[in-house]
């Protein structure tokens, strides 16, 4: 049911398109108006988001760790799993970043024979969790091409390396290959693990089978049914440059694409794809473990008027000393004698 509940979603979606462009000729309001208001309810969701995490309180210093902290010089503290400087920090992030660290030390618990628990390393994961972002990446960077005339050099660039292995014209991309891979693992382990499938939820799905529509529209309109690229360029260019038309000579299966890009970034800032920037505002990732070497004291606690050790000690001295409890120093009548 949850993931008939997303594929029906992703239905009801392909059949607006299809009646509006098909049936309606809206080419103006799925090439120009909905792609326009889905990036402002992107960057609006973002922006309120970024700014409600940024407000949350964080006291003190709780860095997700797995290694040895900075305490006394004779014993080594792991620079990069807990990090006590800003230096160590941003090595971590970026190996969190462009790496996905974490996620390749990950580890999976199985039931054995007798029964036994047993842990063992979970590569697979992170090997299509890598692929399927480092081809997003590569194809978004793909697209400036739609944006901008002459190309920038960065885009060719980029072309160039992901068409190495060219096959014939059309250039095969190895990234079109590789995100299909990648969406087919992430979405076929949810469904085949028993685990993850009783943990999955509706909106876990539906982001995997969106971006499967977006990916499998934009490989048949490259390999197959062939679209105006000038006039897509056109579009392009006018929705940057704020003078937008919306060309004709454009077939259904582009307009399907787009419109599901669109829902993809009006989409992006509410759902758990939004971990784009969580990642940088996560308190257990950006903040060095100085616990050791600095008191962190709580800026919203209320002032409270406390009784220390010395002026319980100064209240209560002699009485200490007659009952023969150990003080910190002598009451003062004993020093003068």
């Amino acid at each position: 049911m949850k993931v008939m509940s997303a594929l029906l979603a992703v239905i009801i979606l392909l059949l607006i398109v299809i009646i509006g462009v098909g049936a309606g000729k809206l080419h103006y309001l799925f090439g120009v108006i909905i792609p326009y208001f889905a990036i402002a309810v992107f960057l609006i969701g973002m922006i309120l988001r970024v700014l409600r995490w940024a407000g949350a309180p964080v006291p003190f210093r709780i860095p997700t760790t797995c290694g040895q902290q900075k305490s006394l010089p004779w014993i080594r503290p792991a620079k990069a799993d807990n990090p006590s400087n800003l230096v160590g920090v941003v090595g971590r992030m970026a190996a969190e970043v462009f790496f996905f660290r974490s996620l390749f030390r990950n580890t999976k618990m199985e039931l054995k024979g007798g029964p036994k628990i047993v842990y063992g390393a979970n590569k697979w994961l992170w090997a299509g969790a890598l692929v399927f972002h480092y081809s997003f990446l590569v194809i978004f960077i793909r697209h400036f091409k739609f944006f901008a005339e002459p190309v920038p050099y960065f885009v060719t660039v980029t072309q160039n390396f992901d068409s190495f292995f060219q096959v014939g014209l059309p250039m095969l991309y190895l990234t079109d290959i590789a995100i299909v891979l990648a969406l087919g693992y992430l979405f076929f382990r949810r469904l085949v693990v028993p685990q993850m499938r009783y943990l999955s939820m509706p909106g876990d799905y539906f982001p995997l089978l969106l971006i499967g529509t977006i990916a499998t529209t934009g490989i048949l309109m490259r390999y197959f049914d062939k679209v105006n690229i000038f006039a897509v360029k056109e579009l392009g260019i006018g929705l940057l440059s704020f003078h937008p038309v919306a060309p004709t000579g454009i077939g259904l299966l582009f307009y399907i694409h787009l419109f599901f890009v669109s829902t993809l970034i009006a989409y992006f800032p509410f759902s758990k794809l939004v971990h784009l920037a969580g990642v940088f505002m996560s308190p257990t990732r950006n903040l060095a473990n100085n616990n050791r070497m600095k008191r962190h004291i709580n800026p919203w606690n209320p002032k409270v008027k406390v009784h220390t050790y010395e002026e319980w000690e100064d209240e209560f001295r002699h009485v200490m000393k007659d009952a023969g409890m150990p003080l910190e120093k002598e009451p003062v009548e004993e020093v003068k004698e």
